[in-house]
């Protein structure tokens, strides 16, 4: 397979609601997109990187540049996505950034052969249970609605954004009010330190699924040493970058769970190795999002649908996140969604829409 040009295109994709985490509120997506053209299909991708660096190093801009000026002029004369990975490799971090490009790849070759991306990764159901998560509200009786509307649309699982000040309260609010039967999580993006342990313990009153990432992204050792005193089992998300980071954190004891996100972590075939390690030592999986359209959103859907994703991910219908997705809508169905079965991620962008919401675009010829 031979690619004749990549076009970087950013787009502005507004958010039905505020989203507020613990390193900040968005309401609008900066997305940039990658289209890989070849003689016989073009491929799609989603880069997750955020406008600013809070989530994690990468940011839409360092994106962008680290694609035109190092990592596509990498690109093999002939590349498959393994062979992406090879070539890339070399290149430091960046891993949003390559994830992209490697997954633009993999679907104009997927396309080519007329082969799903789902059947690809080794799928073993054709639709995928589907949670949702809460941003930070201003108020609990705001919460307590906006859980009461997500159920009724039929999601099977809630995760809760929590940090300091807004964490015992909301969960013990949404628990008393639907229940014990309620799945629950709740997820801190690092926003506490082992000092919070005494604290974190009373969330162990309230029977969650999980608490998500609580300490710092690079902290392998004081989460093993809160997983002992928790009974709350620890997902660890921003902390697992590669298999490698996967892999310590099972010896360490640091989790019981980890939230594969493929844009993060550079990749579908990474998030493939991440998932056979974590299956062939009993450890729990989940597909989690970066509020994707339904480019990134068609992908991750993919991935949820292997065996060991036995908890209900992050991937929700596109109108939890945008009035107007760029894509023909995913939508609930009785609390699934459905995974794309066509060639490659299984869907295109609107023409129409694509082009409404489009920003900027650039052209880079090899």
């Amino acid at each position: 397979m031979k690619i004749t040009g990549i076009e970087l295109r950013r787009i502005a994709m507004p958010l039905v609601a505020p989203f507020r985490t613990s390193f900040g509120t968005e309401t609008e997506r900066d997305v940039l997109l990658l289209r890989v053209v070849t003689p016989d299909a073009e491929g799609w991708a989603e880069c997750v990187a955020m406008t600013d660096p809070l989530y994690s190093p990468e940011y839409v801009d360092g994106a962008a540049d680290v694609l035109r000026r190092f990592l596509i002029p990498a690109l093999p004369t002939h590349p498959d996505a393994h062979r992406v990975g090879r070539a890339l490799h070399p290149f430091k971090g960046h891993r949003m950034a390559k994830a992209a490009l490697e997954t633009a790849v993999l679907d104009a070759q997927l396309r080519t052969t007329g082969q799903s991306l789902a059947t690809f990764l080794g799928a073993a159901k054709d639709r995928v249970p589907s949670g949702v998560s809460v941003g930070i509200m201003d108020s609990i009786p705001h919460l307590l609605d906006t859980v009461d509307d997500y159920l009724h649309q039929g999601y099977l699982r809630i995760k809760l954004k929590i940090e300091p000040g807004w964490d015992l309260a909301p969960v013990r609010a949404v628990r008393e009010r639907f229940g014990d039967d309620l799945l629950l999580q709740v997820d801190a993006n690092a926003a506490y330190t082992l000092t919070d342990a005494p604290h974190l313990t009373k969330l162990d009153d309230h029977d969650l699924l999980l608490i998500e990432q609580p300490l710092a992204n690079d902290d392998l050792l004081q989460h093993a040493h809160l997983a002992k005193l928790l009974k709350t089992p620890i997902c660890l998300d921003e902390s697992i970058e590669s298999a490698e980071h996967a892999a310590a954190a099972i010896t360490l004891g640091s989790c019981s769970i980890i939230n594969v996100k493929p844009g993060r972590i550079g990749g579908y075939l990474e998030a493939r190795r991440i998932h056979d390690l974590a299956r062939a030592h009993g450890v729990a999986l989940w597909c989690g999002g970066m509020l994707e359209t339904g480019i990134g959103r068609a992908a991750n859907l993919a991935l949820a649908a292997l065996p060991g994703f036995t908890l209900p991910g992050d991937t929700s219908a596109s109108r939890r996140y945008y009035a107007t997705d760029i894509t023909t809508p995913f939508e609930l169905r009785e609390g699934h969604l459905d995974v794309p079965t066509g060639p490659g991620i299984g869907i295109d962008p609107i023409p129409d829409i694509l082009e409404e919401v489009t920003t900027s675009t650039e052209w880079i010829t090899l």
